[in-house]
């Protein structure tokens, strides 16, 4: 399943009330913000979705353009900032004919490239992409083997929004593949219209803090910078993997 399949309309449309409810806006948000504002813009964001991280950037005054493989997700971003540039593409292999102080994949968009073959293309991308002294920066999850030695983790308590008016619950259950370093995430809506009722699934990549140094070095990137959260903490195992990557 692609990611365009995935990020449908019954996850597009709900997107927003449910990771106002799950994330933080002084952690990503605030640290993609404060980023391309050091940077000076532009800005090109990969993954953009709805707009979650890349509204607040052009709300600071940094130009920025938006690309995502999702109609859905770009037409929910369309809606809220018409004047915002946003782009439908393939993070894998994009040609947009400008470069950017900054390139961002926020909210584990990079690990939505399941093998590499796919992050190898997105990082020659970037890199075309990016003015000299230009930065790439991204977060993954790093996992926790304890948790992945459970294989599944089954449904357990739903995540509780408002849209439109109507309470509505979405339920996961998460599936470890150890051998491929993929997870499914499967996601199942009720509670709201029929249109917004039924089950989506998403898979991700995961990876060790090495395995995205050897990706990064590959593909020709210099210095590098890994955090273990948005407020720059020095990384450790177990936690986020942010990392800041430069040409």
């Amino acid at each position: 399943m692609s990611y365009a399949d995935a990020y449908d309309e019954l996850i597009a449309q709900t997107y927003d009330a449910v990771y106002t409810r799950l994330r933080d806006p002084s952690g990503d948000v605030a640290f993609y913000r404060d980023l391309a504002v050091e940077s000076g813009g532009p800005v090109l964001e990969l993954g953009c979705g709805t707009g979650r991280t890349l509204l607040p950037i052009a709300r600071a005054g940094i130009a920025c353009v938006g690309l995502d493989a999702s109609p859905a997700m770009l037409r929910v971003l369309r809606t809220k900032s018409p004047d915002v540039e946003a782009v439908h593409g393939d993070m894998r292999a994009f040609e947009l004919g400008s470069v950017f102080r900054l390139v961002t994949a926020p909210f584990r968009a990079f690990s939505h490239l399941l093998d590499v073959d796919a992050q190898l293309a997105c990082l020659a991308c970037v890199q075309r992409h990016l003015a000299p002294g230009g930065a790439f920066a991204f977060d993954v999850f790093d996992p926790r083997l304890d948790v992945l030695a459970l294989g599944e983790i089954p449904e357990s308590f739903p995540v509780i929004f408002e849209h439109q008016g109507r309470e509505m619950r979405r339920w996961e259950t998460v599936r470890f593949d150890a051998t491929r370093q993929i997870l499914r995430v499967t996601f199942r809506f009720d509670g709201g219209p029929p249109e917004l009722t039924g089950m989506a699934e998403v898979q991700m990549r995961w990876f060790y803090r090495y395995e995205v140094e050897h990706l990064l070095a590959r593909a020709g990137f210099g210095a590098t910078t890994f955090h273990g959260g948005f407020d720059r903490r020095p990384w450790s195992a177990g936690g986020e993997t942010v990392v800041v990557a430069r040409v």
